[in-house]
């Protein structure tokens, strides 16, 4: 069985201690493969070093929405120089944070569209940030959605409404995390009217761990977690959920995967 976490944030403080075996816990249990968004300049090297060491892992640039300040757009032009000499798999994360602070929200949908922009330009995927900003980001991506714009609402906490909108894309997935196993989360209610095409399987590590692990470090390990939940809620095999997710995530960013061929 093989599973990516398309959403770990392994190259944070959080695991410097023991990175290493983090990752082969993980892969014991499947995960061999982790996508990793940046969050700022500041963030950048600890991301790329990551990477560097450890080949299973796969690094994205972009300027996280709650490091949207004034003068973001020296940030920007970060995220643009990094992409201009490094590999990177796609843009992300982006997006639009409501939930701690509205101060600078006119500079994060700025900073939202410039980046969806250049992710069309580089025809790279986008991976987004929405929380509490559901309705002002779909005013966004409807203006700038076309047929070279894809990517993944990552940890998906929207209503049914929110993720038919999202499917109307075409070309976007929802990112199914810890969240899916809370009792009052809301996700769980919603996933046996996805279609499994459009789910791909994260953590957000080292936040919002899965139940039976909730209030703990979240780590990539407990993806089978999630993907357990996922299949009971499908009604299938996690083994189904593993292939299927993994086959979504390895088309959305164009993964160079030795066993997906």
């Amino acid at each position: 069985m093989l599973l990516i976490d398309t959403h770990s944030h392994i190259f944070s403080e959080e695991f410097d201690t023991d990175r290493e075996t983090v990752l082969k816990r993980a892969a014991e249990v499947g995960v061999q493969y982790h996508i990793l968004p940046n969050i700022d300049s500041s963030s950048t090297n600890r991301l790329l070093d990551t990477c560097n060491r450890f080949p299973q892992c796969f690094p994205l640039m972009g300027l996280h929405p709650t490091s949207v300040r004034n003068g973001f757009e020296r940030e920007i032009y970060h995220v643009e120089e990094q992409l201009a000499k490094n590999k990177f798999w796609g843009i992300g994360e982006i997006g639009i944070d409501l939930y701690w602070d509205k101060t600078y929200f006119i500079q994060q949908q700025e900073a939202f569209r410039h980046q969806l922009r250049l992710a069309k330009k580089l025809n790279l995927p986008v991976v987004i940030h929405s929380r509490n900003s559901f309705r002002e980001i779909f005013d966004i991506v409807d203006q700038e959605i076309d047929n070279t714009l894809k990517g993944v609402f990552h940890s998906f906490t929207g209503t049914i409404d929110d993720y038919k909108h999202i499917d109307q894309y075409k070309t976007f997935l929802v990112g199914i995390g810890g969240i899916v196993t809370y009792k009052n989360g809301g996700v769980g209610g919603l996933v046996n009217q996805m279609d499994p095409n459009k789910i791909i399987l994260e953590t957000d590590s080292p936040y919002l761990s899965p139940v039976p692990v909730r209030g703990r470090r979240n780590e990539s390990y407990n993806l089978i977690y999630i993907a357990d939940k996922v299949a009971e809620l499908l009604g299938v095999t996690v083994e189904q959920v593993a292939k299927q997710t993994t086959q979504n995530a390895v088309k959305l960013f164009k993964l160079q995967i030795d066993e997906i061929g």
